[in-house]
């Protein structure tokens, strides 16, 4: 069916809205969830076959849970959702009334069994006839990943697994994959994954392991996989041994004791984010190791107010760092020294932006509990002095979130302004608001913190900072110092 772009005369009773062209109201029904631009369909004759133009199609289960519900999914309420979202997809789904072809199918569901088959069905045959293109598919998990046991994960890969085997033509057109809580030590995930999903070219896992903290193994040498997330997956280590599209990974949590992961062919990766606080059995590790062989150019580590996981290196991170353009330092405990970092803007000369995030919450403060699980913050202690490179630094712009005019601080700030002429812009953030320590009735920092750990929020103070920063030798300093908020 063609799209009316034309601007017809207005029919009484027919509202403003109602006369904009359909590629508008099309623009306009793909900002809201599926069951609001179904429920479009019965305005008028004019919206009526409205819904059944989208190309582009977000059917979310959550969209049919109550509002109110807990974090903690019940049986019934997945149950009348599931119902509802089948029935959205038999109705969208279905060829004797769709008029456009869906280019691009985002799904997320529960696999119940009793509505599983029906949709599996549905998608196997929209596959088939061409009318969805691209699939992007979250296999939602029951229970919050806290609550979940061995026998609900092995559970869980049974009914993925079951699911796939019974339709798998709805692997042909899978370009992005979710898969929560599944344990993978009694399926071959590998064949699943990268002999099977042709096409798939983004892939999140969220609390799945292999059982028993045993290694995970990729060699996919045909595979088209360009994207690899991580979230709490605990895994013995991570070993990408081949998977040559590979663009971004990202891994945030895990248990080994030593280096969480290693590579081998991964002439495209770029991207490399690591996120974990640093357990008490945690003994760290030689990021050069880790990131031997690669060529990344972003990379993000995030200790999450612990002690460093990795160990002290020098002039062994220059080849891992020699093409590295973005390096990003999160969640540093607010106490530590700064110094240390020196060493590895040292070891990446081609760097043009730095990004540091301090970290500093009383939700997390020195209790027992955090105690027994990450032992002591120890402060970074690395000899900044045994390495230095003679190479000029293109280091351009450095951002500090969680800035305050502390000892650490300041004297990490002038050490990078004394070291990099190139730089042009240095901002200067306060620290994000975080829902946790306001929920424990946290005070304002102003309140529970000396004057030296706030941010300065007036032009006094800001131009106090300024001052302190650019001392006698640094006179002929240009750089652009911006407070922002």
């Amino acid at each position: 069916m063609e799209l009316n772009n034309g601007h017809s005369e207005k029919t009484e009773g027919e509202d403003r809205l109602s006369l904009l062209t359909d590629d508008i109201l099309l623009s306009i029904l793909g900002r809201v969830n599926i069951s609001t631009a179904a429920r479009t369909s019965v305005l008028s004759t004019r919206w009526k076959h409205l819904p059944w133009l989208l190309q582009e199609l977000t059917m979310d289960v959550k969209d049919f849970l109550p509002a109110l519900l807990p974090n903690l999914v019940e049986a019934e309420p997945i149950d009348s959702a599931m119902a509802l979202l089948t029935k959205a997809i038999r109705s969208f789904l279905g060829t004797h009334r769709r008029e456009a072809t869906i280019s691009s199918l985002q799904l997320k569901l529960y696999l119940v069994e009793n509505y599983s088959d029906v949709i599996g069905s549905l998608l196997s045959e929209a596959i088939g006839v061409g009318t969805v293109k691209d699939l992007d598919l979250s296999i939602l998990g029951e229970k919050e990943p806290e609550n979940c046991n061995d026998e609900d994960m092995l559970q869980q890969a049974s009914s993925v697994d079951g699911f796939f085997s019974a339709y798998p033509g709805v692997l042909h057109c899978l370009t992005r994959l979710s898969l929560y809580n599944v344990c993978f030590a009694e399926w071959d995930m590998n064949h699943f994954l990268f002999d099977c999903c042709k096409q798939l070219q983004y892939l999140y896992l969220s609390n799945c392991d292999t059982g028993g903290l045993t290694a995970w193994k990729i060699h996919a040498p045909e595979s088209n996989l360009s994207v690899l997330e991580l979230d709490m997956c605990f895994l013995g280590k991570l070993e990408v041994l081949h998977l040559p599209e590979l663009k971004r990974l990202r891994w945030d949590g895990w248990m080994c004791p030593n280096a969480p992961l290693s590579f081998g062919v991964v002439p495209s990766l770029k991207e490399l984010y690591l996120l974990c606080g640093a357990t008490v059995h945690f003994k760290g590790f030689k990021l050069s190791e880790v990131l031997r062989d690669t060529m990344v150019q972003n990379l993000t580590l995030s200790f999450q107010g612990e002690k460093l996981w990795m160990q002290p290196e020098g002039k062994q991170l220059c080849t891992a760092f020699s093409k590295l353009r973005k390096l990003s330092l999160h969640d540093i405990f607010v106490e530590f020294d700064l110094l240390w970092i020196i060493v590895l803007l040292e070891a990446a000369p081609s760097l043009e932006i730095f990004d540091l995030e301090i970290w500093e919450h009383p939700c997390t403060a020195s209790t027992e509990a955090r105690g027994i699980t990450f032992g002591e913050r120890t402060n970074p202690l690395w000899k900044t002095s045994e390495f230095t490179s003679s190479e000029e630094w293109l280091l351009k712009e450095v951002q500090i979130t969680g800035f305050s005019p502390m000892d650490q601080q300041m004297t990490f700030i002038r050490a990078v302004m004394e070291r990099a002429s190139n730089l042009q812009t240095l901002i200067l953030k306060d620290y994000t608001p975080c829902e946790d320590c306001e929920h424990i009735g946290a005070l304002p920092r102003s309140e529970r913190l000396p004057a030296a750990g706030v941010f300065p929020k007036d032009k006094e103070e800001q131009d106090m900072v300024v001052k302190q920063l650019i001392i006698e030798d640094m006179a002929s300093c240009h750089v652009d110092i911006i407070f922002g908020i």
